[in-house]
């Protein structure tokens, strides 16, 4: 695509890769096809390719306004359509571009930017969240339907977690939600690593990952999360930890973008590039032991999702499904298992009528097979699927666990 960006878009710190990115487009549509707002919506400027015409636009110079924004914030950042695409679009890096350079050129309403401040404040803090998700449960029976449902009515308790007991050792990021919604799922994924002879720790929190305010345009905010963490996992790395584990596939996706995100920083591009290196979505690690060390009973009947985060960011759709396979468990056929659930982050809270739409059409693909529960690998997905109080999700892992004899 052949482009031209103005004086002022030539000074951004990532201008070059913009361009580069842009001129990789032919604009051929076949991102269209697997979009799953374009697929409710039917507007080319709600596809990957009417979006990256909008970012031209943006970075070119011509006016933009806040219709502009509107389409490049329903965009869902699920990556389905770098999956589809023919020549290698990597869109994700150019929709952060442009969300970051549009965020600077159009004033957002209040309550939009009261919203997302809100957002940037609670999810990132584990303190802060677990209080206001206990208040919420407290409360529960007299809140609006619409947010009851966001409230879980319990949770599964964690049991206890091995001691540290083997020579090899991993890291595992606790997460910011993931402790008050599911605080079982690093539990389960402690003992089943210990019957591999894996011993876990958890990382040192320099906080959260980064991503969620990173991808409500607080790229500065998200860039200095990252270098806490790096600063505080970076002793057990050296110290011979052999990989950092994420059992949300959601802060996987991210932590293996510190390298790239970081690389022209002098004082952290190389600390970034090998903790990026040696971060690991919890299927990555399990896939590679000799299962049948992990004698299971025969497992439920069950439909997986498998996150945008997990099958198009990181690239390991079908693990999962094959490490449950292995293990004994009967999958059904999920149909469109490439498409979003609608959860994307803080997206079910920005843009709630999309996401319930994605979801229940989600649900009627996992359900269809008649599964007793449905499995998934990210928080934030089995969040928002179970919101809509039909069949039970849960965290293959904790499945796993359960089916252990």
């Amino acid at each position: 695509m052949q482009t031209n960006l103005s004086e002022h878009a030539k000074t951004l710190a990532r201008a070059d890769e913009a361009e580069s990115i842009l001129r990789s487009c032919v604009h051929c549509g076949f991102c269209n096809a697997t979009c799953p707002t374009y697929q409710i919506l039917g507007n080319e400027l709600d596809g990957p390719r009417g979006r990256i015409y909008l970012i031209k636009q943006l970075l070119e110079g011509e006016p933009v306004t806040g219709k502009t924004q509107l389409h490049l914030d329903r965009c869902l950042s699920c990556r389905n359509c770098e999956t589809t695409c023919p020549s290698g679009v990597s869109y994700h890096a150019l929709l952060d571009i442009g969300r970051a350079e549009l965020e600077h050129r159009v004033e957002r309403p209040t309550s939009q930017r009261l919203l997302r401040e809100v957002l940037r404040q609670v999810v990132p803090r584990p303190a802060v969240f677990n209080a206001l998700l206990k208040a919420g449960r407290a409360f529960r029976p007299l809140l609006p339907d619409a947010m009851k449902r966001k409230v879980p009515a319990r949770v599964v308790a964690p049991k206890p977690r091995p001691a540290p007991r083997h020579a090899r050792r991993v890291l595992m990021l606790e997460g910011c939600v993931q402790p008050s919604l599911s605080p079982n799922t690093n539990a389960a994924a402690a003992r089943v690593l210990d019957r591999l002879g894996i011993s876990v720790t958890a990382a040192p929190s320099g906080g959260c990952c980064g991503a969620t305010d990173y991808h409500l345009n607080a790229q500065e905010a998200g860039l200095a999360r990252a270098r806490r963490n790096i600063d505080a996992w970076w002793p057990a790395v050296e110290a011979g930890a052999e990989a950092i584990v994420q059992t949300a596939s959601g802060c996987g996706a991210f932590v293996k973008e510190y390298g790239h995100l970081l690389r022209d920083d002098p004082a952290y591009a190389l600390k970034a590039r090998r903790i990026s290196e040696r971060a690991r979505d919890l299927v990555e690690v399990i896939a590679s032991e000799p299962l049948g060390v992990l004698r299971t009973t025969a497992g439920k009947k069950l439909a997986f999702h498998c996150p945008c985060t997990l099958q198009h960011a990181q690239k390991l759709g079908g693990t999962v499904e094959s490490v449950l396979q292995r293990l004994g468990f009967a999958l059904t056929a999920v149909p469109d298992a490439h498409v979003c659930c609608g959860s994307a982050g803080t997206y079910s809270i920005t843009q709630p009528v999309l996401a319930e739409k994605l979801r229940d059409n989600k649900l009627d693909a996992l359900e269809s097979g008649r599964p007793e529960v449905i499995a998934t690998a990210n928080i934030g997905c089995q969040t928002h699927l179970e919101s809509a109080g039909r069949t039970a999700v849960r965290h293959w892992i904790e499945l796993v666990e359960e089916a252990l004899t």
